[in-house]
């Protein structure tokens, strides 16, 4: 009798075990995150590669075959227009000029011969030093002119139509200086490996840049200043992108999916054109994938907008 009464009574407890864990499926709820709409600018831009360089440069040469005698000049010195560079002492005084000295003190003659720079700029090029023996028009220098300094744009051909109308364009240096710059000339050639045309950049900085410095260009394709926005995790789409929707919150606990129509797109977010949503809807960020028309949810903390 005592073994019967435990078996009746182990045999009553089974259905409240199983009733309780029925009742914690139906409670399950998914974790998600919320942000709001966000309302403000918003714009479409590429981004392209420019290359810093001198679009003038002056070459010294010698005026005569002779020995140079001093060479105050470096690479990176800047000059001025008629500023003296070189001091070039002819071959024929090299070798008699002491003699006619000595015969007669009166001829005062030397056989120097001065050469200076044609124009400003930069010294990024230097050939020869002092003692050098050089001929008749050999190359001494070369002098980049300070107001020549472009970027060179390299722009895909088939890009023309959304770069050449515009008037100033944004550079972005690799150190994190920002400049605005001018588009100027259109270069009459292309690549005809990669089909590029260089356009010219021009910048008005005090700031001494190099050549061959890369910078990033900025061209804004589209801007709006006012535009309703959500992060592109809160986007869904389905296998073949052509129908976009989000899950929307409706009270604490549902969620549902709202249909909508987007407009431009950038790195982290996008445009939602159709519906307008209002400035309190919570959007579910996270977790709303692969959620139903009609979810529970459970909403942890809010993402960042």
């Amino acid at each position: 009798m005592i073994i019967t009464i435990v078996m009746i009574g182990c045999r009553a407890k089974e259905p409240v075990a199983e009733a309780g864990t029925a009742a914690d499926s139906v409670d399950a709820r998914t974790p998600v995150t919320v942000v709001t709409v966000t309302d403000g600018a918003l714009d479409d831009f590429i981004e392209l590669n420019a290359v810093s360089a001198f679009l003038q440069k002056s070459y010294v040469k010698a005026n005569a075959n002779g020995y140079l005698q001093s060479a105050d000049v470096y690479p990176g010195k800047y000059v001025e227009t008629g500023q003296t560079l070189f001091m070039l002492k002819t071959k024929e005084a090299q070798s008699i000029g002491n003699a006619l000295q000595r015969l007669d003190t009166s001829l005062h003659f030397s056989g120097e011969n001065i050469i200076r720079a044609g124009q400003h700029g930069y010294i990024t090029q230097l050939n020869h030093q002092s003692g050098d023996y050089v001929q008749d028009g050999e190359q001494l220098a070369a002098i980049s002119d300070r107001n020549s300094f472009v970027f060179l744009l390299n722009l895909p051909y088939e890009l023309r139509p959304q770069v050449l109308g515009k008037k100033t364009v944004e550079l972005f240096l690799p150190d994190g200086t920002r400049l605005e710059g001018t588009i100027g000339a259109v270069m009459p050639t292309v690549d005809s490996a990669s089909q590029t045309q260089s356009i010219v950049i021009r910048v008005n900085t005090a700031k001494a840049i190099p050549e061959n410095l890369i910078a990033k260009v900025r061209i804004n394709r589209v801007a709006k200043a006012n535009a309703q926005s959500l992060p592109k995790s809160a986007l869904l789409t389905d296998e073949t992108e052509s129908d976009f929707w989000v899950m929307k919150l409706i009270d604490s606990v549902t969620a549902v999916k709202v249909p909508i129509k987007k407009g431009l797109e950038t790195n982290d977010r996008v445009e939602v054109l159709s519906p307008l949503f209002a400035p309190g809807d919570k959007i579910i960020v996270t977790g709303n994938y692969g959620l139903p028309d009609t979810a529970k949810v459970k909403v942890g903390e809010a993402a960042n907008p």
